[in-house]
């Protein structure tokens, strides 16, 4: 029995667009999560900024989790789905069945049968994470985690895109405010 494909090249064209026209790294993360969400039929999507001073992944977005999931408490980089600190994909088909979870009983609670934990990666250092959960187990095909890995280096690109364009506007704008009191103190 073959696994579907769930991902074309239609959907991540669409996601890729919304992702890369996004003003702001908040707009585009929503943008992200929501639409993976929604194109996946899956119970939910979250973006994470790794946090290397606390060995921790920050969530920097979400969708689709309920606030009592999303309390569970800090998320380990050393507990939680470490693997991708390899680079490398880490698909957990059944969460009532692995070691990988840091907190099992909160997925079980939040009815999450299966989640992919995706490694976002710029510059060879990995700067995040995005996990897509879901309501049923997902045997994914290998087409698809390639097409998500693709996609995951693209969202490192342009979150550092962003975060770059983002400083840029604040020292543009703090330079032309320092100018603006030189040349007219009023």
């Amino acid at each position: 029995m073959s696994i579907e494909n769930k991902i074309n090249i239609d959907l991540f064209k669409v996601i890729k667009s919304a992702m890369h026209t996004s003003a702001d790294l908040e707009s585009m993360g929503n943008n992200l999560v929501q639409l993976m969400t929604g194109a996946l039929d899956i119970k939910g999507c979250s973006l994470f900024a790794a946090n290397p001073q606390k060995k921790e992944l920050d969530i920097f977005t979400t969708f689709g989790l309920s606030t009592t999931y999303l309390r569970k408490g800090a998320i380990s980089s050393k507990k939680s789905i470490a693997a991708i600190y390899n680079k490398k994909p880490v698909v957990i088909k059944d969460t009532s069945n692995t070691d990988l979870l840091q907190y099992p009983e909160a997925a079980q609670k939040e009815g999450i049968k299966s989640i992919i934990s995706l490694p976002v990666v710029f510059s060879g250092k990995i700067i995040g994470a995005i996990r897509l959960y879901h309501h049923q187990s997902w045997d994914v095909s290998d087409h698809d985690l390639e097409t998500l890995m693709l996609f995951t280096d693209h969202v490192g690109m342009a979150m550092t895109y962003t975060r770059l364009l983002n400083a840029f506007m604040l020292i543009k704008d703090t330079v032309q405010d320092v100018h603006d009191i030189w040349v007219d103190p009023c």
